[in-house]
């Protein structure tokens, strides 16, 4: 089968380092074209590897407009790695141009233009979908095996606790008196987008919304955008007794950084991880990929070395041999093997999608969800209450 022809938006970081690794190493996949505002080298040979896609990928197209880029009949697969505030112009240029699309996060800055570009995907039969990579973590995937065991090892679950603590991260310097309603800027929008999903996708929409926003960063006025938040969702109907926490700070510092945490009737789980580059706590194929230079189809990528793994507690009687049993003979207590993270999952379960073989794993209509809390918990913050679940415009 023919692979899928890619165009890529952008040449930064996200494009460098989380969606080339895990499309190129993939035969279902051929990188065309490249949209780089920054005109190509005359000289190629004089510029360092990074710096411009002519001279990582000299047999791909380059295009320096989105009008030229738009109209490559080539590009089946267009990828929009560009600053957040294009995510929906350029979205719809692209199903507009008959193309189906990946959006990085955030989706959009709004639900409404969520629903816009949903509507049009829809209209022009292309898949539209969102780069959720985090579903594709370590950890996460582990959590959710750990969910879907039977019987359950948890019970009813009572508390969820979603962190992704930093400290000072360099990256997120968006300056100190940033406007707090810059579109699609803060911590929320960013880091607050893989949580919120991942969140969501276990438990489904809230009964309320209660956040509280701050700015922690050296420098930083009240009224600027949030570098650190705290959402509290609170569910209903059969999960009434759940509350779920979501939360970054980026002043944190420790070396192992707390997780999830998860409480339930019959058990818990608690997973950290241990800070080993300037990332800060990213999952181990960002360790891999950065420190290590592995490449993404190497049969050891991905794989979580034995400090990184979380610990079950548990009155459900499972496996004896993975548990030991404490004074009561009744809990279970164990290291729980990390299961292997993959982002090049992503992409083959894009590709299938794409063929027709499958549906589209990340659901723009998901990601959709995720902006919408972040409009909640903006109005919780400034009005200082618990905002009731609402769709929006």
């Amino acid at each position: 089968m023919a692979p899928i022809k890619v165009g890529l938006m952008g040449y930064g970081f996200s494009t460098k380092c989380f969606h080339l690794p895990f499309i190129t190493p993939n035969s279902d996949y051929e990188v065309v074209a490249f949209l780089q505002r920054a005109e190509a080298p005359s000289d190629p040979s004089k510029v360092e590897s990074g710096k411009h896609c002519t001279v990582d990928y000299p047999k791909a197209k380059h295009y320096r407009t989105a009008e030229e880029f738009f109209k490559d009949g080539d590009v089946e697969l267009v990828i929009v790695c560009t600053s957040s505030d294009t995510h929906c112009e350029f979205g719809e240029q692209a199903l507009n141009a008959g193309k189906h699309v990946v959006i990085e996060k955030p989706f959009t800055a709004t639900t409404a233009e969520a629903d816009k570009l949903i509507a049009l995907a829809k209209q022009k039969g292309k898949i539209l979908t969102v780069y959720q990579n985090r579903r594709y973590d370590s950890d996460f995937r582990t959590l959710r095996h750990l969910m879907s065991i039977e019987p359950n090892p948890f019970g009813k679950i009572t508390e969820f606790a979603n962190h992704y603590d930093l400290d000072s991260p360099p990256w997120a310097n968006w300056g100190s008196t940033t406007p707090a309603d810059s579109p699609a800027g803060g911590m929320m929008y960013g880091l607050g987008t893989h949580s919120l999903d991942q969140t969501l996708l276990l438990f489904g929409k809230p009964k309320s919304v209660t956040a509280f926003l701050r700015v922690l960063r050296e420098g930083g006025t009240d009224d600027a955008v949030d570098d650190s938040f705290t959402i509290i969702l609170q569910y209903g109907g059969e999960q009434k007794n759940l509350i779920a926490t979501v939360k970054t700070t980026v002043v944190s510092p420790q070396t192992k950084q707390l997780k999830y945490w998860v409480r339930g009737t019959n058990g818990s789980f608690v997973k950290s991880r241990v800070l080993t580059y300037e990332q800060e706590g990213e999952d181990v194929q960002m360790d891999h990929l950065l420190d290590s230079h592995m490449k993404a189809d190497n049969p050891g990528f991905g794989i979580e070395p034995d400090r990184y793994h979380g610990t079950l507690h548990t009155k459900t009687p499972l496996d004896e041999s993975k548990f030991e049993k404490d004074k009561t003979g009744v809990l279970f207590t164990g290291k729980i093997p990390s299961k292997v993270g993959s982002y090049m999952d992503y992409y083959r379960d894009l590709a299938a999608a794409i063929r027709g073989e499958r549906d589209v794993e990340v659901k723009a209509e998901e990601s959709r969800m995720g902006i919408r809390v972040i409009e909640l918990a903006k109005e919780s913050a400034r009005r200082g209450v618990s905002v009731e679940w609402s769709e929006g415009p």
